[in-house]
C-alpha cells in the first residue's frame, strides 16, 4: 500500500482518512481599499523594522576583527558572542509563540523592537566579555518576536493566494539590511567608532519601535465587513481566531510535520547564519581586504540573498495562480533552493580571488533564502490561523538552538585549523540533511483536528 501523504491539494493516500486543504473560491470579494491602505501600512513598518533588525544582528559581525583587536578577543571568543544571541533568540522562541497568539503583533513587536535596540545602544557601553554576552542575550530576547510577528501579520491581513509576494518582500527586507550593513557599518566605524556605530543605531530602533506601535493595528481590533472577512479569510485552512490552549500548543510537539519543519528549517538557519557571522571575517581571514574593502564586497552576496527572496514570491504566486497547489509549489522551492545553496557552498573554497568567491558565496545565499522564504510560506498554506504564530515560534526556536553551533564551530575551526573550509563543508551538509527532512518528514498540514 502506498503510504505517501502529501498534502497538495489532491487526493491522499494512506492508512488514515486523507486530509485536504479548502478550496480557493474565484467568486471571493476583492479586496477593499481600506484592506489595501492597511495592507501597505503595515508591509511598509515590517521592511523598516526588518532592515532595522538585520542591522543590529550584523554590527558585530562588521565590527569583528576591530573588535578583537581592541578587547583581545579570539575567533572563538567572537563566536561564543555570536552564539550567545541566537541561543538566547531560539528559546525566547517559545513563549513568544503563545504571547503573540493572545496579544498581537502589536504590542509584541513594539515591546521586542525596543528591548532589542536598547540592548542594541547598551553594546556601545560594554568594557568586558562578560558585559558584552550579557548584552548579546538581551538582543537576541529582544529580537525574538520579530519573524513569528511578520508571519502574523502577513497571514492575518492577505489572503492564502497572495501572501507570496508580501512574504518575500519581508524576508528580503531582512537581507537588504544585511546587504546595507556592511557599507554603512564600516562608514560609521570609521567616523564615530565600533561604540558609536552600537549605540546610534540602536536609538532608531527605540523610535521605529514607538511608531509600529502607534500605526499598527491587530485585526481582532479592526471593525471589518463581511466582504473583508470573506476576502481574507476565502481559501484558508482554518478561520478560527481564538489562541491555542496549553494542551493544543503542547501537542504541536507531537505532530509529524512541526519536527519535519523544525529539522528542516535548522538546515536553512545554520547556512544563513554562517555567512551572516562569518562572511566578513573570512573575506578578510582569506583575502587579506581591509575594513573599507571589506565592507562594500561584503554587502554584494547579501544584495543576492535579497534577490533569492524577492524571486521566491513572485515564483509561488505564479505557481498557485497556474493551479499549482501552494503547499507543493513551496516544497518544490525549498528542495531545490537548499539542494543548490549546499553545491554552491561546497565549492566557495575552491575560489581563488575574491570576486569568484563573492559570487559563488552569493549564489549560495540566493538559493538558501530563495528556499527559506517558502518555508515561512509553508506555514501560511499548510498551518490553521491561528495557530501561525505558535508554529512560526517552534520552528523558529529550533532552527536557531541548532544554528547557535554555526558561529562557535567555525571560531574554534578558525583557531584551530587557520581556515574555513571544514566549516563550510560541514554548513553544505547540513542544508542536504535540512532539505531531505522537508521532503520525507513534512507530510500532513497542521490543523485543528490534529491535537
Amino acid at each position: 500500500m502506498d503510504k505517501t501523504r502529501e498534502f497538495t491539494g489532491e487526493t491522499v493516500r494512506g492508512a488514515r482518512p486523507p486530509v485536504t486543504l479548502p478550496p480557493l473560491d474565484a467568486a471571493a470579494p476583492p479586496r477593499s481599499a481600506r484592506l489595501k491602505r492597511i495592507q501597505t501600512t503595515a508591509m511598509v513598518l515590517l521592511f523598516l523594522a526588518a532592515v532595522i533588525n538585520y542591522l543590529d544582528r550584523s554590527s558585530l559581525s562588521v565590527a569583528n576583527m576591530t573588535i578583537r583587536g581592541e578587547m583581545g578577543l579570539s575567533g572563538t571568543e567572537i563566536g561564543l558572542l555570536l552564539s550567545a544571541f541566537s541561543l538566547a533568540y531560539g528559546l525566547a522562541q517559545l513563549p513568544c509563540g503563545p504571547l503573540l497568539d493572545r496579544k498581537g503583533p502589536r504590542i509584541m513587536l513594539g515591546l521586542g523592537m525596543f528591548v532589542w535596540s536598547l540592548f542594541q545602544a547598551l553594546s556601545g557601553l560594554v568594557n568586558s566579555f562578560t558585559q558584552f554576552v550579557l548584552v548579546r542575550i538581551g538582543l537576541g530576547i529582544g529580537e525574538a518576536p520579530m519573524n513569528p510577528c511578520g508571519v502574523k501579520v502577513i497571514n492575518d491581513w492577505f489572503n492564502i493566494r497572495h501572501r507570496g509576494t508580501p512574504m518575500g518582500i519581508f524576508n528580503a527586507a531582512s537581507t537588504i539590511g544585511l546587504a546595507i550593513s556592511p557599507p554603512i557599518l564600516a562608514a560609521m566605524m570609521l567616523l564615530i567608532g565600533w561604540r558609536g556605530m552600537f549605540i546610534t543605531i540602536g536609538v532608531l530602533g527605540i523610535a521605529l519601535s514607538l511608531g509600529w506601535y502607534t500605526l499598527y493595528r491587530n485585526r481582532p481590533s479592526v471593525s471589518l465587513t463581511a466582504d473583508e472577512q470573506a476576502y481574507l479569510n476565502n481559501g484558508s485552512v482554518s478561520t478560527r481566531q481564538d489562541p491555542l490552549s496549553m494542551a493544543e500548543w503542547r501537542g504541536l510537539f507531537r505532530n509529524r510535520t512541526m519536527w519535519g519543519m523544525m529539522l528542516g528549517f535548522s538546515g536553512i538557519n545554520y547556512t544563513a547564519w554562517l555567512y551572516l557571522a562569518w562572511l566578513p571575517g573570512y573575506l578578510q581571514n582569506t583575502y587579506q581586504l581591509d575594513l573599507k574593502s571589506t565592507g562594500l564586497y561584503a554587502a554584494i552576496p547579501f544584495l543576492f540573498g535579497a534577490a533569492g527572496m524577492l524571486c521566491n514570491g513572485v515564483v509561488t504566486d505564479f505557481l498557485v495562480r497556474r493551479g499549482m497547489a501552494p503547499v507543493k509549489s513551496r516544497k518544490i522551492c525549498i528542495a531545490s533552493g537548499m539542494f543548490l545553496s549546499a553545491a554552491f557552498t561546497a565549492v566557495v573554497v575552491q575560489a581563488e580571488t575574491t570576486g569568484v568567491a563573492v559570487v559563488l558565496i552569493g549564489m549560495a545565499l540566493f538559493c538558501i533564502h530563495f528556499a527559506g522564504t517558502s518555508c515561512w510560506g509553508l506555514i501560511h498554506v499548510a498551518v490553521a490561523s491561528r495557530m501561525t504564530a505558535s508554529v512560526g515560534s517552534i520552528q523558529n526556536f529550533a532552527s536557531f538552538i541548532f544554528a547557535s553551533f554555526a558561529p562557535v564551530v567555525t571560531g574554534w575551526i578558525l583557531d584551530t585549523t587557520h581556515s574555513f573550509s571544514l566549516a563550510l563543508s560541514i554548513c553544505a551538509g547540513v542544508t542536504v540533511l535540512g532539505a531531505l527532512s522537508y521532503l520525507f518528514i513534512v507530510r500532513d498540514p497542521i490543523t485543528d483536528a490534529q491535537r
